[in-house]
């Protein structure tokens, strides 16, 4: 029996070959997100890359990620936070029974303005990255805790007894790449730079100023026009002003004695690593394996009454 694990996301494409146990076998992937995906071409982009490792009898495949969203393969709805393993088990859709199946995300409705009379509950999904979190918590252990999952829309999850209590998402990483290359200050800002660390911390500690996003991410401009930072440093700088507001809103003090647990890729993991070492939290760390760890979990939960 083997296990075939496919993130599927919106620009890219990534699988692992996993045995009965979990062990990962083979990765592979692709920059063939549903975005690049024809009008009824999943099932040839899925056999493209995937096709050989299904040939073998018994073989089943798990699919996380935007393959499940109205864009996707098939659209698997949402599962309402709080959920366990169990309950997005029961949720999973079939493509092919027995064979193909599509992993449903996870949904939170927030609270509107207290005190409102007509505050709305403002819904929150994530997709793929609930895989991840419970892949993290088989991996590390940890089932109490908060799980921080860097990307384009980062995902800030409450995580109580295995469970997904309810969780936010920041634009962090979209509002980046708008302000660093398509505002005022792409003039002066060189998004493909490397981190600068003093750069990044010191943006990092200037979100805490109490001024707000809308004034600090002027001073990148006024920064380089007083020739006081390069466009490299800048570029450091106006991601630490962003992750620095993120973590600004969260419900954090200095030494966090509640586990941080980081999933995502190196480059950000780094970051937010260091946006955090500056209230005195060390987190856990983990990349990829926390996805197949997930899916291989999910395929030996028996779905909830």
């Amino acid at each position: 029996m083997a296990l075939v694990g496919v993130d599927w996301g919106t620009s890219s494409l990534r699988g692992a070959l996993m045995d009965n146990d979990g062990h990962v076998l083979e990765e592979r992937s692709a920059p063939n997100g549903i975005l690049a995906v024809p009008p009824g071409g999943f099932p040839d982009a899925f056999n493209d890359l995937f096709g050989d490792w299904m040939r073998a009898a018994g073989t089943r495949c798990l699919i996380s990620g935007m393959a499940g969203s109205q864009q996707g393969w098939v659209e698997a709805p949402y599962c309402a936070c709080p959920a366990g393993l169990a309950d997005i088990a029961q949720k999973v859709i079939d493509i092919e029974p027995g064979r193909i199946a599509v992993v449903p995300g996870l949904s939170d409705e927030h609270d509107g303005v207290p005190g409102a009379k007509d505050a709305m509950r403002v819904p929150d999904v994530m997709r793929g990255e609930e895989v991840q979190i419970f892949g993290a918590v088989k991996r590390t252990g940890i089932g109490d805790g908060l799980f921080v999952l860097p990307g384009t829309h980062n995902k800030w999850v409450r995580v109580e007894a295995g469970r997904v209590l309810g969780f936010r998402t920041f634009m962090t990483g979209e509002f980046y790449a708008l302000l660093a290359r398509h505002s005022i200050l792409a003039r002066t800002v060189d998004a493909t730079a490397p981190l600068d660390e003093g750069a990044f911390l010191q943006g990092v500690r200037i979100a805490s100023n109490g001024e707000g996003l809308l004034h600090n991410a002027f001073g990148a401009r006024t920064l380089s026009l007083f020739g006081r930072m390069d466009a490299g440093e800048l570029a450091s700088y106006l991601s630490g002003l962003l992750i620095g507001e993120e973590l600004r809103s969260q419900p954090l003090e200095p030494g966090l004695e509640q586990p941080v647990v980081l999933i995502g890729a190196p480059a950000l993991i780094e970051r937010y690593e260091l946006a955090l070492h500056t209230i005195d939290v060390d987190p856990h760390t983990l990349g990829s394996e926390a996805t197949w760890a997930g899916l291989h979990a999910l395929s030996q939960t028996r779905p909830s009454a």
